[in-house]
């Protein structure tokens, strides 16, 4: 069994973001984060505070504007609107949950496509399911993406099964899997004889927010095993996966924590940079012209 190490491959695309922005022309705009925080989530704000130290570290400019549980959707909507125009800011994220008298998926379809960081605009996601991949990707399952590309980990011919439907990380992780020619199979509540799915598995990701439920009798040597899961119990954080019972049969495990989480903050600012150039008019084919 080998770790799938997120930590050490995060801090890999790190360092070569910080060069590329080391490298942008003395006085040019730097790319810009601004992050909308709506509550006291303990969650919430720990991520959003790794987020910005991140973004820092790099030399991006960012932004957190928090607001109190009870804001109104009209006053969010206003202060959207506000930063698809701002033509300062590239990135736009809205940290999840949020209370639940707000439209999530309302508020998340006011951001700007073009600035949309964290890839969840119905323009994006449709684009990922039409084949044609948006600037910005969801950055949790990109991030799982870029981890197994790391490790070497052939996804073409190979039966995936992605535990969990979730617009956030279920669904767009089968999508890319789908898109790298893996045979993808979809599980959530109503599977029934859930271990017989999974047991088939060569690459299993699971994405369900309940404490391991996935445990060794529920997959085979040699498996792939992506735990998307952080769950704090009584002993500690745990993700998806018992891993105690399942790594030893796993070929490859994700650790949690140290795992997808390391990673889906580097997608994040590789999204923001990618965003900016983006709309600093950069083509693919210009790279050397762009900051």
């Amino acid at each position: 069994m080998q770790l799938l190490d997120g930590k050490q491959t995060s801090q890999q695309v790190l360092a070569r973001l910080a060069e590329e922005v080391k490298a942008f022309p003395p006085g040019a705009r730097l790319p810009k984060l601004t992050v909308m925080l709506v509550g006291e989530d303990p969650a919430s704000q720990i991520y959003v505070k790794k987020k910005a130290q991140t973004a820092q570290k790099l030399g991006l400019l960012s932004e957190v504007l928090t607001y109190g549980a009870e804001v109104s959707e009209a006053r969010l909507c206003d202060d959207l609107d506000r930063l698809n125009a701002d033509e300062t800011v590239d990135g736009i994220l809205i940290q999840l949950p949020l209370p639940r008298h707000l439209d999530s998926l309302g508020i998340l379809s006011r951001v700007s496509p073009e600035k949309d960081v964290d890839g969840f605009h119905p323009v994006n996601l449709g684009k990922l399911l039409m084949g044609q991949l948006p600037t910005a990707l969801p950055c949790t399952p990109a991030g799982i993406m870029k981890l197994l590309e790391a490790y070497q980990i052939p996804l073409a011919g190979r039966r995936a099964v992605v535990v969990g439907r979730s617009n956030i990380v279920g669904k767009p992780v089968g999508l890319l899997l789908l898109q790298q020619n893996a045979t993808v199979t979809y599980c959530h509540s109503k599977t029934q004889d859930l271990a017989a799915v999974t047991r088939e598995a060569d690459i299993l990701v699971a994405a369900t927010g309940v404490p391991e439920m996935i445990t060794g009798e529920m997959v085979s040597p040699g498996v792939v095993v992506v735990d998307v899961g952080i769950n704090r119990v009584e002993k500690g954080l745990v993700g998806d996966v018992h891993f105690e019972s399942v790594a030893p049969k796993a070929s490859f495990i994700t650790p949690v924590p140290g795992g997808v989480g390391p990673m889906t903050i580097a997608t994040l600012m590789s999204n923001t940079v990618a965003l900016y150039k983006q709309h600093q008019g950069c083509q693919e084919k210009e790279k050397s012209a762009c900051p």
